[in-house]
């Protein structure tokens, strides 16, 4: 089948961050691009604060300026320390912009700052985004892939992209599977104003039972997250606002001073999803869809930032070779590098989750061992700053 009797070269399946920044990238390399997603316009061009802060690392920084998307957002919080502690040890882990040579380890931009960026790069780029409709089928060729819409539609393409969460529908029904984990856990997400300055530093405590980062924002406030079982978030939730600042500060000892609650609670389960491959014939996974991680290292949309990138790369060399957007061997190199590039820090983040939330006399003495060591020894510092800052 001819490209000209296809609806576009690539269907975006997910109109999230991570979907409509491939659909620009994509678009500025030429393709012709069309989305589909769920949920409304309106949510989508202006939506609502979910008490998300993103980490962004220095690559996904330059994905970002290249695509123009970086330039809307509001000034990010620069990342300049991140300490991490442990209970059973006085041990704090400290990890410094300064000694790497770096203004900043990372940046820290709000989830809907970054949806509403995407939004208004696909706008701008004129690209067409169907709204409220529904994937019910997929049909893949050798030629073409089609899908079909809830309103009885069907459109084709030379490839389909699955971009519509880690739980996503269509890459089920595409057949494939993933590797589903749930931490039995969730992450409770609070703004809290505080009185001494966080001086950009991000905190990671973990406690016994349970876990608490301290995100540095704009001003003195932070994005508390914190991490219990799940059956404890009814209790903290029914917390009124005094007591649940108070025992944030107790948790970090009181190292910013008093707090306060500034903003709306919000709770999000922990479960984390690998894809067993990301593409298939005229097929691919991108964003969470791929790869859902533990927020632990803040690694989520980095990710799927470096598969878009990684993505829209192996695409041009095809095209430049004279294929198509669904070239098979295009599409095998983006599932070997993206899992290369993936799977270390997906299974280190879910045993560093593991063993920093086991409170049992062996795994206190284990996390002990590994600050030590971590504090001793500068390079095993310096290699974890690598991978979790993106440089």
């Amino acid at each position: 089948m001819s490209s000209a009797n296809l609806d576009a070269d690539v269907l975006v399946v997910g109109a999230g961050p991570a979907g409509l920044a491939l659909s620009c990238a994509l678009v500025d390399a030429g393709w012709r691009v069309q989305v589909f997603e769920q949920a409304a316009a309106e949510r989508l061009a202006e939506p609502s604060d979910d008490g998300r802060e993103i980490a962004l690392t220095h690559r996904s920084r330059r994905i970002l300026e290249q695509l123009g998307l970086w330039q809307r957002f509001p000034p990010p919080e620069p990342l300049r320390l991140a300490t991490v502690r442990s209970a059973g040890t006085r041990r704090v882990l400290p990890f410094e912009a300064r000694s790497e040579g770096r203004e900043a380890l990372g940046w820290l931009v709000g989830n809907h700052h970054i949806r509403a960026a995407c939004w208004a790069g696909a706008q701008e780029r004129g690209i067409p985004i169907h709204t409220g409709v529904a994937v019910t089928g997929l049909d893949r060729g050798a030629h073409a892939a089609r899908i079909h819409l809830a309103d009885g539609r069907a459109l084709s393409a030379q490839l389909v992209v699955a971009a519509d969460s880690r739980f996503s529908n269509l890459r089920r029904l595409a057949g494939i599977g993933a590797r589903s984990l749930d931490f039995g856990r969730s992450a409770i997400l609070c703004p809290l104003g505080h009185d001494i300055p966080h001086g950009g530093e991000a905190q990671e405590c973990f406690l016994a039972g349970h876990t608490l980062a301290l995100l540095p924002m704009p001003g003195q406030r932070v994005s508390a997250v914190w991490t219990v079982r799940s059956d404890a978030v009814a209790e903290l939730m029914g917390l009124p606002e005094a007591e649940f600042a108070a025992r944030v500060e107790a948790a970090c000892e009181g190292r910013l001073g008093p707090m306060r609650v500034t903003g709306q609670r919000q709770v999000y389960p922990l479960v984390a999803v690998y894809a067993h491959t990301f593409a298939e014939r005229r097929f691919a996974l991108a964003g969470d869809a791929a790869v859902g991680m533990h927020p632990v290292t803040a690694h989520g949309y980095n990710f799927g930032l470096y598969g878009v990138e990684t993505l829209v790369t192996e695409l041009a060399r095809a095209k430049h070779g004279g294929a198509d957007a669904g070239d098979p061997e295009a599409l095998a190199r983006y599932a070997r590098a993206h899992r290369v590039a993936t799977q270390p820090i997906f299974e280190g983040t879910n045993a560093i989750v593991r063993l920093f939330t086991d409170d049992r006399m062996p795994a206190l003495w284990l996390r002990r061992a590994v600050l030590d060591v971590a504090a001793h020894f500068p390079p095993v510092r310096w290699a974890i700053s690598r991978q979790l800052t993106g440089v």
